[in-house]
């Protein structure tokens, strides 16, 4: 995919089938994830108002809320309906992450929290994170999510499937090479591991790099308790494994557990 076309799974999950928008508002470990990426965010983000470039923005979830604290957002994202549904918040345009049109030096603040785990080929991964530092100030902010290399795992015990041959093959494979083929369920992706995502971060010019595990070590359970009979999980369960993900942070051993990675690190100067 270094012909800077997105694989057709991306496009044809994201434009036909997934709701990106209802993941991270309705679902208990889509909650989990925008709760933390919001605090986490705004630990680093320099005062409102400042420009944001969020990159693979989707349908405006993140920019929404960075627009109510104050912050002057630019969305940009591959797919037609999550840029018309975007533009109800925010400037919304279609584009690549890997070919920004935005001029050098432009923002503030540029995210990327969905490109990398889209983008197998580690090429064009560094491309997206270059460009990323092209159009941050120097001294800018830059942030960048991947899903965990073992999130699958996780996750597949929670449908309570993963000792059936199909799954277990599949899952199993993702491990071994930190990517699926996108021919069921989900895309064409890619599964970071903690280190790996900061030495991309570092390889593209940034400095002090940090990696924080979003949902933490506990989101599996609460997953698990919604997919099985009954109300799903109940509000102090969210709330303890949000306790669970600020206590992890100082272990960076826990990093492996989380559903997804935030990245963070600054422009040179």
């Amino acid at each position: 995919m270094s012909n800077l076309e997105l694989d057709a799974s991306v496009m044809r999950f994201y434009g036909e089938t997934a709701n990106e928008d209802s993941r991270l508002r309705v679902s208990a470990d889509g909650r989990m994830e925008l709760v933390r990426t919001q605090e986490l965010l705004r630990r680093f983000l320099p005062p409102a108002p400042a420009r944001v470039l969020d990159v693979g923005g989707a349908t405006g979830v993140h920019a929404e809320w960075l627009v109510k604290d104050g912050y002057e957002v630019t969305l940009v994202d591959p797919v037609p309906r999550h840029v018309e549904s975007a533009s109800a918040v925010c400037s919304a345009v279609l584009g690549d992450a890997r070919d920004l049109r935005e001029p050098d030096s432009s923002f503030d603040v540029v995210q990327l929290l969905g490109p990398l785990y889209h983008l197998p080929d580690p090429a064009d991964r560094a491309k997206a994170l270059s460009e990323a530092c092209r159009v941050v100030k120097p001294g800018g902010l830059v942030a960048a999510a991947a899903i965990n290399r073992y999130a699958s795992l996780f996750e597949h015990v929670t449908y309570a499937h993963l000792h059936k041959e199909r799954i277990h093959d599949s899952v199993s494979k993702i491990l071994e090479t930190a990517t699926y083929d996108g021919v069921r369920g989900f895309t064409v992706s890619y599964f970071h591991r903690a280190e790996e995502l900061v030495a991309e971060l570092v390889a593209a010019g940034l400095t002090g790099v940090q990696v924080f595990g979003i949902e933490g070590p506990a989101w599996s359970l609460v997953k698990a308790a919604e997919q099985q009979p009954g109300e799903g999980p109940t509000d102090d369960l969210i709330a303890s494994a949000l306790a669970a993900a600020r206590m992890a942070e100082p272990y960076p051993e826990l990093l492996a557990a989380s559903s997804h990675l935030l990245a963070v690190g600054t422009a040179p100067d």
